[in-house]
């Protein structure tokens, strides 16, 4: 039985991570359990972004990722994306996961950069399988990026 951990805050000391919802698992949608975090400057409220964390493992995640992320648009451009990772996959870990998988859209150069700068490979590009929901909203291919946690 999945618990929950106490993971309501996380920092680097120049971006924080609040937790907002402790999202449990829907069988119907086969959607696993999730942390969805706020992302703000530390000690701030101001809201830069989000992150979210998806624990364990099943085919749509292959598709989807493990984690998704989203800073607004003026704040870009300073790596907090892949600061949130790093510090985010301390969770993973917690959970006894040792592979997280990334997922962009091959034409999203950003997120394939903070791919990279969090030192993830490439392993495929894939085509969605046309059951996949992303599929049915329009998606047809998946940059697959993994990371082995240490």
């Amino acid at each position: 039985m999945f618990e929950f951990k106490d993971f309501n805050y996380l920092t680097d000391g120049e971006i924080d991570l609040k937790i907002e919802e402790k999202a449990p698992s829907n069988e119907e949608k086969d959607y696993v359990p999730a942390y969805k975090y706020k992302i703000t400057l530390h000690n701030s409220e101001d809201n830069i972004g989000t992150i979210d964390i998806r624990i364990g493992y099943n085919e749509n995640l292959y598709y989807g990722g493990h984690i998704g992320y989203r800073i607004e648009e003026n704040y870009r451009g300073h790596s907090y994306a892949s600061k949130a990772c790093k510090i985010i996959k301390d969770v993973a870990i917690a959970h006894g996961m040792n592979t997280l998988i990334i997922t962009c859209n091959p034409d999203n150069f950003q997120s394939r950069k903070t791919c990279e700068k969090v030192g993830l490979k490439l392993k495929e590009i894939v085509d969605l399988p046309p059951y996949n929901e992303m599929y049915e909203n329009g998606e047809r291919q998946k940059c697959i990026y993994e990371w082995i946690l240490e």
